[in-house]
């Protein structure tokens, strides 16, 4: 099987050096770029499983990146941020950013960041089986939804909250347990992600996402999926 590829777009050369080195040992192929604007000629080129994403960086910043990676493609994104980057964290989750891990970070968090999304984009450890609900055929092995024949595009990390919404219709899902769900033991608790990525799985699944079918808002405990 081949090895994942990584690219990490990064301005800080030592951090590039340090993420490398952790990323290769643990089985990964890594590319690497220190501008935006050759770090999204690179990726337009390579095509990798991942992107590592600074906001700030010099050429074109990080959310113009993945604005333009997300306008072609569904590749998962981890961006790093500073503390003091609350709104800019935001607005890359709702460009569809999957994750974000704050500086300073351990390199060994990145690695497990790394792999929990591969994991999730991957369909890793699924049973092969479809879910069907309303109008949604989500299959779990091609990590695929269809609704009348046409497929939407999710992200990975989309799919999984519409996959835990769907799996369990009627049932009411925290803030907390969705990013669990999503991140599992890596998460910085930060459940406010969440609607982030719940603004965008509505944006593509609602005919009117402000008054949604699928994904409803229990106010003050959480979102669901009603039951059909």
């Amino acid at each position: 099987m081949a090895m994942p590829t990584i690219l990490i777009i990064e301005d800080e050369q030592e951090l590039v050096r340090v993420l490398r080195s952790y990323l290769e040992q643990a089985g990964f192929n890594v590319l690497s770029a220190l501008r935006g604007d050759t770090g999204l000629t690179t990726w337009e080129s390579s095509k990798p499983d991942l992107v590592i994403l600074d906001l700030n960086l010099p050429g074109i910043d990080g959310l113009d990146v993945a604005r333009a990676i997300r306008r072609k493609a569904d590749t998962p994104i981890i961006m790093l941020t500073a503390r003091v980057e609350e709104t800019d964290r935001l607005i890359g989750l709702e460009l569809g950013a999957d994750d974000y891990v704050t500086k300073p970070f351990s390199p060994r968090e990145v690695v497990a960041r790394v792999r929990a999304v591969l994991r999730r984009s991957g369909g890793e450890g699924r049973s092969t089986k479809l879910i069907r609900v309303y109008d949604l055929e989500i299959d779990l092995e091609a990590h695929s939804v269809v609704r009348d024949g046409k497929e939407i595009d999710l992200t990975p990390t989309e799919f999984v909250i519409l996959e835990t919404l769907a799996g369990q219709p009627g049932r009411v899902f925290s803030r907390l347990q969705l990013l669990e769900t999503t991140q599992g033991s890596t998460y910085e608790g930060y459940e406010r992600t969440i609607d982030a990525h719940i603004k965008n799985l509505r944006g593509k699944l609602e005919l009117d996402p402000k008054n949604p079918r699928y994904v409803e808002t229990v106010f003050g405990v959480g979102y669901r999926m009603p039951k059909p």
